[in-house]
């Protein structure tokens, strides 16, 4: 029988959910769980280069949020005049071509195939991107083909930068503020793509980075794009019926060869977040028993219980939502029972959870 969704549900207060950031990036705390035993201890991340040592090989996703998250004003088909239905907010997700992305809409059973949106700076300013709405998906999904007005910057990620938001997701109940340009972005960003943070990453600062280097422990990147694939809520009863969008990632010669040369020598693989296990995991099973080779792909890999982890030794990661894929995966990592009730306790002392808040360290 199919494990049902509802397995994995668990009590969170609201007042629990983080808003802001924490003061300082490496100010977490960090709750400590042995996936063997279930037995788990409180800490702070500012404690984890303590838990690294020699040979172990640390692997982030260096994946960079883009200001994904737009408003527009529609006009028909036909048509540049405003329709009458006030702002249409507009999250992009992913990137399908040179000028076409796969969005979420919102309010969606408004903006029909073929309509054309506008965004500027504000309402009265003259736009800096146009798309048209050329495919329409579930639960808001659209298509958009950007095409250049005339004062379309020549790059479009310019654009981007001068009109979008950091797409903060719907649980931080403010608008985005100037210092989640900064805050909502790991230090180690670099390929641009996602619309969310992989948020067990914003914790590492500069110094500690340093101080895991300091301790003989490697350091390699992945790239994964976090889109829906990630961040979709779960809408059907059993794991089963779960299927997830594809994303966009890229595992580097560097690192293929890291991880080759970690595996033969049997040293310590720490994947930090479920993005760069979910990257990690889908080229493992994609190389079957050869060697890893670099190369960009799609995954819509979904990790449940029952996964046999073939380059994973240790994880890193926030604390995630009831019922969604991520605590899913980390369930499949550290079993059911450990991972609820390790929850229960971070509850019971107030750990702050999501994307801004505490983590844990599953070994």
């Amino acid at each position: 029988m199919s494990e049902r969704v509802a397995d994995f549900d668990f009590h969170l207060p609201e007042e629990l959910i983080a808003q802001q950031p924490p003061l300082e990036r490496d100010a977490a705390r960090m709750l400590v769980l042995d996936r063997a035993t279930g037995a788990f201890a409180d800490s702070h991340f500012r404690e984890l280069p303590e838990m690294l040592g020699p040979g172990d090989l640390l692997v982030l996703n260096d994946s960079r949020v883009i200001p994904a998250r737009l408003f527009a004003t529609r006009a028909g088909a036909s048509s540049q005049k405003q329709l009458p239905s006030g702002r249409v907010e507009v999250l992009l997700t992913q990137q399908l071509g040179p000028q076409e992305w796969n969005a979420l809409v919102r309010p969606g059973r408004k903006v029909q195939v073929g309509e054309r949106l506008f965004f500027a700076v504000h309402e009265d300013a003259p736009p800096l991107l146009e798309a048209e709405v050329v495919e329409r998906g579930e639960f808001g999904e659209r298509t958009l083909r950007f095409m250049p007005p005339g004062s379309l910057p020549e790059n479009f990620f310019a654009a981007l930068d001068a009109i979008g938001h950091m797409p903060l997701p719907p649980y931080i109940h403010r608008d985005d503020a100037a210092s989640d340009r900064e805050r909502y972005q790991t230090v180690f960003a670099a390929e641009r793509g996602s619309a969310a943070a992989p948020t067990a990453g914003l914790h590492f600062t500069p110094a500690v980075l340093e101080a895991i280097r300091a301790r003989g422990v490697e350091i390699a990147h992945v790239t994964l794009h976090v889109g829906l694939g990630t961040f979709q809520p779960v809408r059907v009863e059993t794991l089963d019926e779960i299927s997830l969008h594809s994303e966009h990632y890229t595992l580097p010669a560097a690192t293929a060869d890291a991880l080759n040369r970690a595996r033969s020598e049997g040293r310590r693989i720490i994947a930090a977040g479920t993005t760069t296990v979910r990257t990690l995991e889908h080229c493992a099973l994609a190389a079957a028993d050869d060697p890893l080779a670099p190369h960009s792909g799609e995954t819509s890999i979904f990790i449940r219980p029952g996964h046999s982890f073939r380059l994973v030794d240790a994880l890193l990661t926030n604390f995630h939502l009831p019922q969604s894929t991520l605590l899913m995966l980390v369930s499949a990592f550290a079993g059911r029972e450990h991972v609820l009730a390790a929850y229960a306790h971070a509850v019971g002392q107030h750990y702050r959870f999501f994307s801004y808040g505490d983590c844990m360290f599953i070994r």
